[in-house]
């Protein structure tokens, strides 16, 4: 999937292929993760006033990324082992800071093993209309890097996707900023397992380097 690519079924291909992409790549458990991180973890958050995440949540929502993308189980041994009014505070300022991503993304990696990449995560189960997850494979597509875990890449991605979610939306059809990035990451894992041949050579080479606390 070209990024640059205006073609809105294009999209809605790449983005109705993802459950089957989370099957394809038969890693334990991704399937409930991902279905407990797109469609229950939204409900949890939404029906609370103030809305926030706790601990346990937080500590799936780990395993959902991790699971999808890297396993670093250091990250998760951090995660876990939060103070609940610890994180619940954190998260409490992060969803009442939006729309401010910045102060929101501030708000959240103050907690031990939640970088920008975490954080957005937490974001995105919350606001996927304004807030994308920061994965690889979105990072990649719409920047050309994955390499830069930082906060001021991360508002490069978000401003790249919530455009991209305002272009296809203005077609007719209805984009979130999250629809764009799970339609990016659904579409290179085709293409790595040769289900998809229109993704750029680039996304096959992205993990070669060290990067920072995600």
């Amino acid at each position: 999937m070209d990024f640059k690519c205006s073609d809105s079924e294009q999209w809605k291909a790449a983005l109705s292929s993802y459950g089957a992409s989370i099957e394809s790549l038969n890693k334990p458990n991704l399937v409930s993760l991902d279905d407990f991180y797109r469609n229950e973890l939204p409900g949890f958050l939404r029906q609370r006033n103030p809305s926030y995440i706790t601990t346990p949540e937080l500590s799936k929502l780990m395993q959902w990324k991790l699971t999808r993308g890297k396993w670093r189980p250091r990250l998760l041994d951090f995660v876990s082992s939060l103070d609940n009014a610890v994180v619940r505070s954190a998260s409490e300022k992060a969803f009442q800071s939006l729309p401010d991503i910045s102060k929101a993304i501030s708000a959240l990696t103050v907690l031990k093993g939640v970088g920008p990449a975490t954080a957005s995560a937490v974001l995105a189960a919350y606001a996927p209309d304004i807030a994308p997850f920061m994965s690889d494979e979105a990072m990649v597509a719409a920047i050309g890097n994955s390499k830069d875990y930082t906060l001021k890449q991360y508002l490069v991605l978000v401003d790249k996707l919530q455009a991209k979610s305002k272009e296809l939306s203005a077609k007719g059809d209805s984009f979130t900023p999250s629809d764009v990035e799970r339609a990016l990451w659904s579409s290179a894992v085709g293409a790595k397992s040769g289900g998809l041949s229109q993704e750029p050579k680039d996304v096959n080479s992205k993990r070669k380097s060290k990067r920072k606390r995600a």
